[in-house]
């Protein structure tokens, strides 16, 4: 399993931009209907600042991610965005949780 953090700040005009490459994201993962992948994205509360949390079973699921068209527009897009604050990653462990998850 791994777990990815990800926070970065855009400039606030760019954020709906952001969150409608994000919302593709979203769509093009339901539609492979990837059991192996969760994906999750945060506002915080500024309105540009943003949080992702992935969960994956193999390393095969993140790669399928970071190869999504939808993921390389919002990546590109992101980029070329001019970031207050670039993106941060942070690989987690899991200590406990009431949801299930794959074996570590």
């Amino acid at each position: 399993m791994k777990i990815v953090r990800v926070q970065y700040t855009t400039q606030l005009e760019f954020a709906p931009v952001n969150q409608a490459n994000i919302a593709a994201i979203v769509r093009e993962l339901k539609k492979l209907n990837r059991p192996g992948i969760k994906y999750s994205c945060w506002l915080l509360p500024d309105g540009k600042t943003f949080m992702h949390f992935d969960q994956f079973e193999t390393e095969e699921d993140h790669r399928l991610l970071t190869s999504l068209k939808s993921f390389e527009k919002f990546g590109d897009e992101l980029w070329a965005s001019g970031l207050e604050e670039e993106p941060r990653l942070e690989l987690l462990t899991l200590v406990a949780s009431t949801e299930e998850f794959w074996d570590s």
